[in-house]
Formats: structure tokens, C-alpha cells, sequence
């Protein structure tokens, strides 16, 4: 019924402007060079008065795809994501694709659903960033091409991958902190669950490693990328280490774990200096301004369209992009 309606929208179109149905398809899908100008603007006109919108299952069914994007994200409300999910909708509307918009509240079996119902719509692809526990993930059942964003797990087809060296966000943190004159430096991020906490843990320890400090387990809180968790972090620090500096997992941990330091009396940076990683938007106005790692978020998000566009038309692409980092230093060290 869908393609009966579609050709008897194109047929009153046609009728109205006395030319072909095939001219008006043309014209509709802007493969009009051969058509004059006139006829053209007539159709176009005619299109406007009477509120023409095509039906886009069944023009979907003719040209086979909806140029629709799927986009899983675990937090819509962490402005990491919200970042993330601003720079695909921007590209992937540039490049004349709409996006659907899934949240999983880091629970995987939303994940699990909007996978499917992301399939059952038709999407050209799509791209997700995984729920934090995630060690691996099935995709064998989708026929869509996938893209995983700001997450290093194990999949059971191949997929593209966005990321940043987490390592190096890290390392190049601690370091941060090193050379500002800090020798006791706490720890706070996400458990190791997944590839990107352990290795954000790794570039911590590495750095001490390289610079003779000693790695202490109790100067290390891990739970998740929250605010909560810098708060709590940062006081289980305090009652069993004497630090003068703190590397986060993310800023948010670092917003948590500023504010712990304060209802306590502590000044930052003059006696404890804090670092985050990501700079999403409020860090630069949080007090004090927060010294972190940049991650390019928006960036994260444009690329990832334009590998899945790549993957969606079958061009010969490099499956993993790796996007730099960089140390953004404000008043928080």
C-alpha cells in the first residue's frame, strides 16, 4: 500500500504540471540535468503547493537504502556524548543522512534492543558507543555496517573503530602533573571491565614507571565515568594518602573529585592539583578551570560518519582511525 501511495502522489504531481511521472521522479531525486529549467521550477512549485512528502519506506524499497544513520550512545545526558552525538548528527546531515538518536543508560540489553530495532528501520548503518561494562559484543546478526566510537572491545565480525590512545591520554596526564612538582599522585577512573579503562590505568602506572615513582594501589579508586565516583574517589584518597595530585579518568570524575577537595578545606591546585581527560564543554568554566587532556569529541563524531559512509558504499577504507590528543592547561594545576 506504502508504493501505491508513493506512485499516486508522483502521478497528481504529474498530472498538475501536464508531464510524465518519470519526469517528476527525476526531478524529486535530482537526476533532472536532462530537463529544462522551466518545467523543472513548474514541478518544483507544484510539489510545495501540495505538500508533498514522500514516504520514505517505500522510496527506500526502490532506491534500497532510508539514508538514515543509527546512533547508540550509553549517556545522552553526559555531555561527552551529547558532544559525540552533536558532531555525527552535524556530518551525517551535511551528507544529506538523518540520524536516530538511541539511549541505553549503560544497560545491555537496551543495547541489545535498539540493535534490532535500529535493523527493523532500515538504517544504513550503524555507529555505537558501548555500554561501559562491555567486554565484548555480538554483532553477527546485524547485516548493517557498524562503527564503534570511544570503545576498544572485542566484536565477533569486523567493524570500524574511532578512537584515541588512552594510554597516552594518561601517561601524558600523570606526566602533567609530575612536572608541575606533584610526587604523591592518586588515581580515579572507571573499572577495568573494558580495553579503554585498562588502558587509561596503564598509562597512570606507566608514567610513574618512567619517572622512578612508586605505583601504590591504594592511592587508585576505580568504579565508573561519574561525578559521584571523583567525589567518593577523591575522599578515599584523602583518609589514605598524603597526594598532591590527582589524574581522572574523565572530567566529570574531576568536577566529583574537586568537590570533594573543597568541602574539605583543600585548595586546588595550590595543595592538591587535579587533572581530567576529554574537555567537554563546562570544564573551562568549572572553579577552578579544569587542566585536562583534550579529546577531539566532536571530531570522534564527525569522523565516525565519514567511515561509516565509507563502509556503506563499499569503498576501500583503513577500518581503525586513530585521533590525537592534547593537553589543554588551565588554572586546576
Amino acid at each position: 500500500m506504502a508504493r501505491k501511495d508513493y506512485y499516486m502522489s508522483i502521478s497528481k504531481i504529474a498530472k498538475l504540471a501536464g508531464v510524465s511521472t518519470a519526469t517528476v521522479s527525476k526531478i524529486l531525486n535530482g537526476k533532472d540535468q536532462a530537463i529544462s529549467e522551466k518545467t523543472r521550477q513548474k514541478v518544483l512549485k507544484i510539489v510545495e503547493s501540495e505538500g508533498y512528502i514522500p514516504n520514505a519506506i517505500a522510496k527506500s524499497l526502490k532506491i534500497k537504502n532510508t539514508k538514515t544513520i543509527g546512533l547508540i550512545v550509553p549517556d545522552v545526558m553526559n555531555l561527552f556524548f551529547s558532544e559525540l552525538a552533536r558532531g555525527v548528527e552535524d556530518s551525517a546531515d551535511r551528507l544529506g543522512y538523518s540520524v536516530i538518536l538511541c539511549n541505553t543508560d549503560n544497560n545491555s540489553d537496551k543495547e541489545k534492543k535498539y540493535l534490532q530495532v535500529l535493523q527493523s528501520k532500515r538504517v544504513d548503518g550503524i555507529i555505537i558507543s558501548a555500554v561501559e561494562s562491555n567486554k565484548n559484543i555480538c554483532f553477527s546478526n546485524c547485516i548493517t555496517p557498524i562503527v564503534l566510537m570511544d570503545r576498544d572491545i572485542e566484536t565477533d565480525k569486523p567493524v570500524g573503530r574511532i578512537k584515541v590512545d588512552n594510554i597516552g591520554c594518561t601517561y601524558d596526564a600523570t606526566t602533567h602533573l609530575l612536572s608541575k612538582g606533584c610526587t604523591n599522585i592518586g588515581f580515579i577512573s572507571s573499572d577495568t571491565t573494558n580495553v579503554l579503562s585498562r588502558d587509561r590505568l596503564k598509562g597512570y602506572i606507566k608514567a610513574l614507571e618512567d619517572n622512578n615513582m612508586p605505583y601504590i594501589e591504594a592511592a587508585v579508586y576505580l568504579k565508573d565515568y561519574s561525578i559521584e565516583t571523583g567525589y567518593l574517589g577523591a575522599k578515599k584518597l584523602l583518609d589514605n594518602n598524603k597526594i598532591d595530585g590527582i589524574c581522572c579518568g574523565n572530567d566529570l570524575i574531576a568536577i566529583g573529585a574537586i568537590k570533594a577537595l573543597k568541602e574539605k578545606g583543600i585548595h586546588v591546585p595550590k595543595h592538591v592539583k587535579v587533572i581530567g581527560l576529554d574537555d567537554i564543554f563546562i570544564s573551562s568554566y568549572f572553579d577552578p578551570p579544569l587542566t585536562t587532556i583534550k579529546q577531539p569529541i566532536y571530531g570522534m563524531g564527525h569522523e565516525a560518519v565519514n567511515l561509516l559512509i565509507d563502509m556503506i558504499e563499499k569503498k576501500e577504507t583503513n577500518l581503525l582511525r586513530v585521533l590525537n590528543h592534547r593537553l589543554v592547561e588551565r588554572m586546576s594545576t
